[in-house]
């Protein structure tokens, strides 16, 4: 036998938020527990509006194309094609950049 409750649609909805929050904070604290680092809303924006990775990251770093040429040890030139999409540079040339970025080789990819 099933058994039953009733109670006003105002209490029902307040119970539906409450239980819609406590599944945010949960996400949350889980998001906060993660060794990952997290980038802002307007970094991820950029990112999947399609602009170039190494261009989103080294900006968000503050880095010039010549200063993460000198930290990288790839050629400036190199950073500008694969920043304007005319290369996608080597699985070599993409380790150093996300290396001298601090980010996984796959964000630049």
């Amino acid at each position: 036998m099933n058994e039953m409750v009733t109670i006003p649609k105002d209490e029902y909805e307040r119970l539906l938020s409450a239980r819609d929050d406590l599944e945010d904070i949960i996400a949350a604290r889980k998001a906060l527990e993660t060794d990952e680092e997290s980038f802002p809303s307007d970094i991820v924006k950029r990112l999947v509006a399609g602009e170039s990775p190494l261009a989103v990251f080294r900006e968000y770093r503050g880095i010039s194309q010549a200063e993460l040429a000198r930290q990288s040890g790839v050629n400036r030139i190199q950073i500008i094609d694969i920043e304007k999409g005319r290369s996608t540079g080597s699985v070599e040339t993409l380790k150093k950049l996300a290396d001298a970025l601090e980010v996984e080789i796959g964000d630049l990819v």
